[in-house]
């Protein structure tokens, strides 16, 4: 909630226990209403049944969702984008999210059938980070990945096996890391729109890495070469 307020995140409502607003999260619900929000004391149980997880913090609240232009995931140079296609499980888009601000990089797109990065348990994933960093929502990959390149992005697309090592691939120029879904991974359409296909080595027998972890060492390899 704190990351949201300190975002401007355009907060509607602001609900939680009646002690904890008069305790603990009293500056946070006063800081909510002053941006606009309407801040409701409710009784346990009816938090229980706003909130979608199994243990709520104690806080629930409605908010606006910021999707951002995709001019907006190119600056500063030299950009760092996650560019997410079909990947489905709304916590691996959160965690990509996370992965790509604490790297320094410049924003994610998700594309296809990627779960909504703006879903609850993508959110959750996010830890915050969602509030910072411009997220896309793009109809087609294609349409991306033009937009991307016209900016002055390098493609450089995940593969389980024949890629490219990625402590070979120039990553200090402006670069977007296609990641595929969880099961599939990247579809040939796909695959043929990148300049590049990468294989992070791995030791025989491991067939693939997770999403979300397949970005951060891509990530982090980027700003190892760019500091």
């Amino acid at each position: 909630m704190e990351a949201a307020l300190d975002a401007g995140v355009d907060i509607e409502l602001l609900a939680g226990h009646g002690a904890l607003l008069a305790d603990a999260a009293a500056d946070l619900a006063r800081r909510a209403a002053a941006a606009g929000a309407r801040v409701v004391a409710v009784t346990a149980p009816v938090l229980d049944a706003m909130s979608p997880v199994s243990s709520p913090s104690g806080l629930v609240a409605i908010a606006r969702a910021r999707a951002a232009a995709i001019d907006a995931v190119t600056r500063p140079e030299p950009a760092l984008v996650g560019l997410l296609v079909d990947v489905q499980d709304p916590g691996n888009v959160g965690a990509v999210v996370r992965v790509i601000d604490a790297a320094g990089g410049t924003g994610v797109v998700a594309c296809g059938a990627s779960a909504d990065p703006f879903g609850w348990k993508a959110l959750r994933g996010a830890m915050g980070s969602a509030f910072r960093l411009p997220i896309v929502r793009a109809d087609t990959t294609a349409g991306a990945i033009a937009r991307l390149r016209a900016a002055g992005l390098r493609i450089a697309a995940t593969v389980a096996r024949g890629g490219r090592s990625p402590y070979e691939l120039d990553a200090r120029q402006p670069i977007a890391w296609l990641l595929g879904s969880e099961g599939a991974g990247l579809a040939a359409e796909d695959l043929a729109l990148a300049d590049d296909r990468v294989t992070i080595p791995m030791r025989n027998g491991v067939e693939s890495l997770n999403v979300a972890a397949t970005a951060a060492i891509l990530a982090y390899e980027a700003r190892r070469q760019r500091s």
